[in-house]
């Protein structure tokens, strides 16, 4: 007599048929060959020239091999060193600030209310803008004899302020514009992560007798970790790609108070035609950002883990 089998039988796995592997690669192979051309092959050749001297405004000019020469001449760029600090202190500031007025602002309008769809649809207008726009118009409205905000400044006796023009007030301006721009991104994002905790979690705390700080201290906060930490990756690693703007306003000026880093590469390659030395600030610049990248990738995967 066969004894039967009390145990569970396990779960049916589910394997791709050759025929369902073959029409994905097919669907995703056009992909790869345009991000090939358009991405990996201009890195390649980036990393190849990073190697070489050339100048790009000599007639004729012939690449000449130099080895790690152009890596080694960042340790002694003066003006490598300011623009990395100014990209840095550019992108915590933002962020942080981003990131504090987002949460409130998604607090505040994580409702299914009509009221804050209409004041959500009205809020993502800033990051629909092209940031050559944005850069403009904040140009202009920050002009130091004929723009809006000091006239309007000047009804409450503040006297004109040079935004653009001064090193004091230069990184300021721009800093403000930035998070104007990008606060209803992370808005919409905060907003949805709300929305999608657990409700079970907060009526229980709210029955139990817990204040709404101890409730966004102890519940909210920790849960939303994982979307704050790639919300905070996204913007970081934005932020120090930031040119259109800061191009536009004040391209790096007065002096070199607000030159980021895409900006000092971008002057180097097509400014000063230092192809090679332009080459290695790039690679360099795209593997630094890969790897906080995956430094933030880990601290969301063990965010997770926690929870």
């Amino acid at each position: 007599m066969m004894k039967k089998n009390k145990g569970k039988n396990p779960a049916p796995v589910m394997h791709k048929s050759k025929g369902d592997k073959f029409a994905s690669w097919m669907f995703l192979t056009p992909t790869m060959i345009f991000l090939g051309i358009t991405a990996l092959l201009p890195l390649l050749y980036s990393l190849y020239l990073s190697f070489f001297r050339l100048k790009l405004n000599l007639p004729n000019a012939v690449p000449e091999f130099v080895g790690l020469q152009n890596y080694i001449k960042m340790f002694s760029d003066p003006a490598l060193l300011t623009s990395t600090k100014n990209t840095l202190f550019f992108a915590v500031i933002s962020v942080a600030l981003e990131l504090a007025i987002g949460m409130l602002l998604a607090m505040a309008l994580c409702s299914d209310k009509m009221w804050a769809r209409i004041c959500t649809s009205i809020f993502l207008i800033p990051m629909i803008m092209a940031p050559v726009a944005v850069g403009t118009l904040w140009r202009m409205m920050l002009d130091s004899t004929t723009g809006i905000i000091n006239y309007l400044l000047g009804f409450l006796g503040v006297p004109s302020i040079t935004w653009l023009s001064s090193p004091k007030t230069a990184m300021l301006a721009v800093i403000l514009v930035n998070v104007w721009q990008l606060v209803p991104w992370v808005t919409i994002i905060c907003a949805a992560g709300l929305k999608a905790l657990p409700g079970d979690c907060l009526e229980a705390a709210t029955v139990d007798g817990a204040t709404n700080g101890q409730i966004f201290r102890k519940i909210v906060l920790p849960m939303m970790s994982p979307v704050l930490t790639v919300v905070v990756m996204l913007r970081f690693v934005d932020a120090f790609k930031v040119f259109d703007t800061v191009y536009v306003m004040t391209n790096g000026g007065p002096g070199s108070a607000t030159e980021m880093l895409p900006n000092y590469i971008y002057k180097q390659g097509l400014k000063f035609f230092d192809a090679g030395y332009s080459a290695s600030l790039a690679i360099i610049f795209v593997v630094v950002m890969t790897l906080v990248t995956m430094g933030f990738l880990k601290l969301r995967d063990r965010m997770e883990e926690n929870i």
